[in-house]
């Protein structure tokens, strides 16, 4: 049993738990949610003895073992399975001590060490490493591969994996689903319901919250409220308790009579009949929620462009990729007014190729792009985060849009957070989560027409991902939606593509088909994982309507050359990524100095450090995008990737 007893902590003069009480039983399965801000890291620190309490009392059983997510990685030079091995302190001491009874010839203590293996399951361990890491999208080959290798997202990955191997009473978990892909998540939820131990989990994805949890603890204004259920359910009792302060609940009210209105609208068009059913269980749904996020700092919309084009944009027998390497082929897609589309297939299958060549062309190898008129493009893309200008405030960003008055600026910066001293702050100070909501805002102030959006909700906490979720549904042009968000999608989109072996069709079902779909056909745990070292293509039938997947595409090879300059082209992309991670992981270790940020004679250095780790975030992806085209060029020429 954890019990927190009247705790306070602060941060400097700011608390963050005052009187803070509450007890998690074993084998509990806790969703801590809250604002970005509010104290859920720091309550893992005091789990850990990182932090000590100001006041009051933290209570852990008496040899309790704790496992957690770490956020570094040191060791670049061991191997994925030997870096997710070490995790295991109990597996390696052993391991150790028979090394050095098996030098000294001691028979008696390696008699009793293999009894002590044997007690831990430890004959096991490295089948389990291999197998979680199976299950998180690495293949066999990048098992091997070292960690230096990989990039930020896939190390994140390996320290999850470290995590989970190493035997635990209490497992923290902050963020895990970062950086997965639908299918990885989908493995990580069975994972973690069959775990057997106490589970605190910091997440930002309500159905991840809903399947893995049975409990979710509440940060608020200092206080800790813990609720039955999981996050649905969450969200129904603290709208009913919201809902009895009159302010609140006449808040609630006004919202649900605004999406009245907006179905009303969809319903009087009969070119709109079918959008407005698939928004009347939402709007079900909203009356009931709404109260859980009245005090939401967030409220914001996406006015669209009063001109549009029939059709928007087309894209013609069309072969998209990188230069010398398709991806995808075949592609036929037309976007019409008004149609919403949920991307779906493994990672690295080329939704991001397909996304490109739509806002821009810039992966359209043959074929036709043919835009519209009046075609409005808002594009939303990890790499545009790194695009803002550090220097520059969210106050500055919208002048150079122009247009309006400063406080018509402030005003709408309002609705994405950006209130007081934040609309004035440079970017250079943002977390990944507020950048990612001022390139939501210049998106919005544009009035797109057609709306892209690839992984939108990598860095939003629950409360914008719900006001992002509202924007959507408002939203009357077209959006083109990849994430790994099912909350988001379901809500969101009303047809889904197939993105898988080189092909975009139309998928019939929801995402519970999908879900049985990956199941079906990605025979290996490691299928889609092309940005893993030595990943490959997922193997699978014809997708057809959404029942299979098409052979993957191979007459791109030849275009490239032989397979030996192939193979060469290959290991100059590894190579590349290779050095990339390395001067980023240099600049992220200088960035992680305390003094830079204390000492103002070296606010000069930290921006140029800043500066310079942007510049190559965006170097790293685009080596991974080319490191991901290499091996496809390899395997379709049939020379593997190994």
């Amino acid at each position: 049993m954890l019990a927190l007893e009247e705790v306070e902590l602060r941060r400097g003069a700011e608390p963050l738990l005052q009187g803070a009480s509450a007890t998690l039983h074993d084998g509990w399965k806790v969703g801590v949610v809250g604002r970005n801000g509010s104290g859920k890291s720091s309550l893992f620190a005091l789990l850990l003895g990182e932090l000590s309490p100001d006041a009051g009392r933290v209570t852990l059983p008496d040899g309790a073992r704790i496992a957690w997510m770490a956020q570094e990685i040191a060791d670049l030079e061991a191997t994925a399975v030997e870096y997710v091995l070490a995790g295991h302190f109990e597996w390696v001491a052993i391991q150790e001590a028979i090394a050095a009874a098996e030098a000294a010839g001691d028979d008696h203590r390696l008699a009793h060490l293999y009894a002590d293996l044997d007690a831990i399951d430890g004959y096991t361990v490295r089948n389990r490493a291999e197998q979680l890491l199976a299950g998180l999208g690495f293949s066999e080959t990048a098992m091997g591969a070292p960690v230096g290798s990989f990039s930020g997202g896939w190390r994140m990955r390996l320290n999850l994996a470290r995590a989970l191997i190493r035997p635990s009473d209490f497992l923290l978990l902050d963020e895990p689903t970062n950086h997965l892909d639908l299918e990885t998540v989908d493995w990580l939820e069975q994972w973690l319901r069959g775990y057997s131990g106490t589970l605190l989990l910091v997440a930002h994805d309500r159905d991840f919250l809903d399947s893995v949890c049975d409990h979710i603890l509440h940060f608020d204004g200092g206080e800790l409220t813990l609720y039955n259920g999981g996050y649905s359910e969450f969200e129904r009792q603290r709208a009913e308790e919201m809902a009895r302060r009159q302010a609140m609940y006449e808040k609630q009210q006004q919202r649900v009579a605004e999406i009245e209105r907006f179905v009303a609208r969809f319903r009087a068009q009969a070119s709109k009949a079918r959008q407005a059913q698939s928004r009347l269980k939402e709007l079900e749904r909203m009356e009931t929620i709404a109260p859980a996020h009245a005090d939401s700092p967030f409220r914001f919309s996406f006015p669209a462009s009063e001109r549009s084009s029939n059709p928007l944009l087309a894209i013609k027998e069309a072969t998209l990729g990188y230069p010398e390497t398709p991806v995808l082929s075949g592609v036929d897609l037309t976007l019409l007014p008004e149609r919403r589309i949920g991307l779906l297939g493994p990672n690295g299958a080329g939704k991001s190729t397909l996304v490109r060549a739509i806002a821009e062309g810039s992966t359209l190898l043959d074929g036709e792009r043919v835009a519209g008129e009046h075609l409005a493009v808002g594009y939303f893309a990890q790499h545009q985060l790194e695009a803002l200008n550090p220097d520059a405030s969210p106050l500055e960003h919208l002048r150079q849009e122009g247009g309006a008055t400063d406080q018509r600026y402030r005003d709408f910066l309002g609705g994405f957070g950006f209130v007081g001293d934040m609309a004035t702050s440079p970017v250079v100070n943002f977390s990944g989560g507020e950048r990612a909501r001022l390139a939501l805002a210049l998106i919005a102030w544009r009035r797109p027409n057609l709306l892209l959006l690839d992984e939108p909700t990598n860095h939003l906490d629950l409360e914008m991902r719900h006001a992002l979720d509202m924007a959507l549904q408002e939203f009357s042009g077209t959006v083109v939606l990849v994430t790994h968000d099912r909350h988001l999608l379901r809500d969101s989109v009303d047809d889904f593509l197939l993105v898988h072996g080189g092909k975009v069709r139309p998928f019939d079902g929801d995402l519970e088909d999908y879900r049985r779909w990956l199941r079906e056909s990605l025979a290996t745990p490691a299928a889609g994982s092309e940005k893993a070292a030595g990943g490959g293509k997922a193997p699978g039938p014809d997708p057809g309507k959404g029942k299979g997947g098409g052979k993957g595409n191979g007459k791109g090879a030849g275009k490239g050359g032989d397979l030996k300059a192939l193979q060469n082209r290959l290991r100059k992309a590894e190579r590349a990524l290779t050095e990339a991670g390395e001067e980023r992981e240099r600049v992220q270790q200088a960035l992680a100095e305390p003094e830079l940020y204390t000492d103002p004679a070296r606010a000069d250095e930290l921006a140029d450090l800043q500066r310079r780790e942007g510049e190559l975030a965006r170097k790293l992806a685009d080596a991974e995008e080319e490191w991901l085209a290499a091996g496809e060029a390899v395997e379709a020429a049939g020379g593997g990737t190994g």
